[in-house]
């Protein structure tokens, strides 16, 4: 599964751009870049269900620090810093991970 449908190619490489040097990370920025924090309900579920790779119903610090890369295999991965500052930006209940409806919250900030 891709963001094809949901996100314009353009926009994807546009706000991978903007976030290409380390420490540039900003989540509130890229997913308005990208298009994401206009989509429907809908929309932002499918998004959620192609950044949990592991299906397992969470997105995991793992897979957060390499978030910008399911949008694009050649992106970078994000720092340690950035991980933990976006972690803890969306996990709301503090189990260490982001649920759908978290990352439905995070995505609208």
């Amino acid at each position: 599964m891709s963001f094809a449908g949901i996100l314009k190619d353009e926009d994807v490489a546009a706000a991978l751009k903007d976030c290409a040097a380390a420490d540039s990370f900003n989540y509130k920025n890229f997913f308005a870049k990208v298009g994401l924090s206009a989509k429907t309900p809908e929309d932002i579920k499918k998004a959620f269900f192609v950044i949990d790779q592991d299906k397992s119903g969470f997105i995991e610090e793992d897979e957060l620090k390499l978030f910008l890369q399911t949008f694009s295999a050649g992106a970078r991965a994000l720092t340690d810093a950035e991980t933990k500052a976006f972690l803890k930006a969306g996990d709301a209940d503090g189990d260490g991970m982001i649920g759908v409806d978290e990352f439905a919250l995070l995505v609208k900030a």
